[in-house]
């Protein structure tokens, strides 16, 4: 357990900014540092989702650089008011405590830079910082023992989280923007139920469109009539009257939806791994057939396709079963499917997906009268969440999400990692775990305590 009650007589040069002994120089470098990287950031992931959007001239005149100038402040604010705070307070407190080299220096400036940024992006912000929060604060509580982790813990989450978000989906009203559109282009349009219709009628005008769709194809040529054959193929089958997957069987029907999305998983992944691919393109050429042979791309492409293949194909057999289309059914597919995510394991996607599913039940609660609506509660999450995430940024690395860590070294151009966690290792965090070949050169000029010297607790 962490000694809560124990405190360090060391100022602030030696804990933090041991690279320099002015607290003023070293809060310029941090944001000279923050600024050049958030910039880089925030300018090419604004430029490529702009082109994505296929966004008019008229946007990149006038609205382009203001937007990442914007959310490149609210992140560069976020690093050097850090090292404002964790500076104030030690002159403030006159000692460091447990709490203050992270969390409390971290709350107030997460607080100011999160109003730095734009509105709309503040929700986006708040659950990925929650889900980062969340997943720290399990791995301290393993780390403590308080907690005992769950074999396949990641996959059962997912399952219940995937039972969910497929039951909103099937539901009318349940999902709207990004998350519905997502899993209609995933899970694809046919699963989505007619309400209005019942199962007969369906049936029928599914049955209208395959006879267009035949009379259609006879006026084609030699290769339309190719297709034509392999289409019948397909459709010469089981299919049931209330799927609406007119132009395939319930087989085919599964095995098609497996294809398409491991393909789409297998080319995000290659896509993903270009960049990296790309830099040891003169020096090691031979890296290239990586990106194509590369273990991950068929681990992500198994995933996706087998979870389609299974929420498709259990939900035809129990239509089958039924004999009846119901929003149930995506219940018990959605949690079959979720199994699928043994291909490619990932507990960053099951907390995010998990926090997601969270807001958009508080947000439907709120809209049944069910919730209390707290105004700027998405700010005070972040700014909890990120405080958290540097508390154990400072005193235990070993609990922060790896890559989330190489996000604060780059933001900081590495001065994160210049810490004296020697002199925190007396809160009983294990802080210098990672850092015992470091030790900081302190001029003697400057320091309270001799480095040398044996910490004395108070």
């Amino acid at each position: 357990m962490a000694a809560l009650s124990k405190s360090i007589p060391h100022n602030c040069y030696e804990i933090g900014h041991t690279w320099h002994p002015s607290c003023t120089v070293a809060y310029l470098q941090i944001t000279q540092g923050a600024l050049e990287e958030a910039f880089k950031i925030y300018g090419t992931l604004y430029l490529i989702a702009a082109i994505l959007r296929r966004r008019k001239f008229d946007y990149y005149v006038h609205k382009l650089l203001p937007e990442i100038l914007q959310s490149t402040s609210f992140l560069a604010a976020n690093g050097s008011l850090y090292m404002a705070f964790f500076c104030i307070l030690r002159k403030i407190l006159g000692k460091f405590y447990f709490w203050s080299a992270g969390f409390g220096a971290a709350l107030p400036a997460s607080y100011v830079s999160i109003l730095i940024e734009r509105k709309s992006r503040r929700g986006l912000l708040t659950i990925y910082m929650a889900n980062l929060a969340t997943e720290t604060l399990f791995r301290m509580g393993v780390a403590r023992g308080i907690i005992k982790p769950v074999r396949h813990g990641e996959v059962l989450l997912f399952c219940i989280t995937s039972a969910l978000y497929m039951f909103f989906f099937r539901c009318k009203d349940g999902l709207k923007g990004f998350a519905f559109s997502a899993l209609k282009f995933i899970v694809g349009k046919e699963e989505i139920p007619s309400h209005s219709f019942l199962p007969e009628v369906v049936y029928a005008n599914v049955e209208k469109q395959i006879k267009r769709h035949d009379g259609v194809s006879r006026k084609r040529n030699i290769v339309a009539l190719t297709k034509k054959l392999m289409d019948s193929v397909c459709r010469h089958g089981p299919r049931h009257r209330c799927c609406k997957h007119y132009e395939d069987n319930c087989i085919s029907y599964c095995i098609k939806g497996f294809i398409r999305m491991f393909s789409v998983g297998y080319l995000i992944q290659c896509c993903l791994r270009i960049p990296s691919a790309f830099r040891h393109l003169f020096t090691k050429p031979s890296r290239l057939l990586s990106l194509f042979y590369n273990k991950e791309n068929f681990q992500l492409g198994a995933f996706l396709g087998s979870f389609v293949s299974i929420y498709k194909g259990t939900s035809c057999l129990l239509r089958w079963i039924r004999n009846l289309d119901d929003e149930l059914h995506a219940i018990i597919a959605g949690s079959l499917a979720g199994v699928s995510m043994m291909f490619y394991k990932s507990t960053t996607i099951s907390m995010y997906l998990a926090s997601k599913l969270v807001e958009t039940m508080y947000f439907k609660g709120i809209e049944a009268g069910k919730f209390p609506y707290f105004p700027h509660a998405d700010s005070i999450i972040y700014t909890v969440s990120t405080a958290i995430c540097f508390q154990a940024a400072v005193m235990e690395v070993q609990t922060l999400r790896p890559s989330y860590w190489k996000f604060l070294l780059r933001l900081t151009k590495g001065r994160f990692g210049l810490m004296n966690r020697r002199a925190l290792d007396v809160f009983d965090t294990d802080a210098s775990r990672y850092f015992k070949d470091f030790l900081p050169k302190l001029d003697p000029r400057y320091t309270v305590m001799p480095p040398e010297l044996p910490i004395e607790l108070s």
